[in-house]
């Protein structure tokens, strides 16, 4: 969906009408790469702010390519879809260590659980839960479709 502009386009343009109602004010967009990058870009063209995204390193998310977070500046962390709420812990993290203001989190697709620690603090287009299996657990109907991991975390150097 989001390879097509005008669909992406109408997409975020939904969820900053609900970052606007649940935000006051926000100085900059930081996503994490690779998923949360066009998200964060149109979020960031819409609402008029700067965006800017992190990039995995050595297993850690970290600010490149010249960007910058200002002392005090609002942060919105926007990702395509929170699961785990790593990527966005992670992210917040940086905001923590530019004495900056975690303003919450937006996402396309949140199908975090309850229990995560960010839970409140996050704006959707859509929230549901997909039931995950450990790999002795899955279903007999299930074992029978190939699984795919989703994300980018784990991808390999190029």
């Amino acid at each position: 969906m989001l390879s097509h502009p005008r669909k992406a386009e109408a997409i975020c343009f939904s969820l900053c009408e609900k970052i606007k109602k649940k935000f006051n004010k926000i100085d900059i967009v930081l996503s994490p790469a690779l998923g949360g990058v066009v998200v964060g870009y149109e979020i960031g063209r819409q609402l008029k702010i700067e965006t800017i995204f992190a990039e995995r390193i050595d297993n850690k998310l970290i600010l490149r390519r010249g960007f910058k977070i200002k002392q005090n500046s609002n942060v919105l962390i926007v990702e395509d879809v929170i699961t785990t709420g790593k990527s966005a812990t992670e992210c917040s993290n940086i905001v923590k260590m530019n004495k900056a203001n975690l303003a919450g989190y937006a996402c396309i697709v949140d199908r975090s659980s309850k229990s995560l620690s960010i839970k409140n603090k996050i704006v959707s287009q859509i929230q549901f839960n997909i039931e995950t299996f450990a790999a002795d657990k899955v279903p007999e109907d299930l074992k029978k479709i190939q699984p795919i991991k989703p994300g980018s975390r784990n991808l390999s150097k190029w």
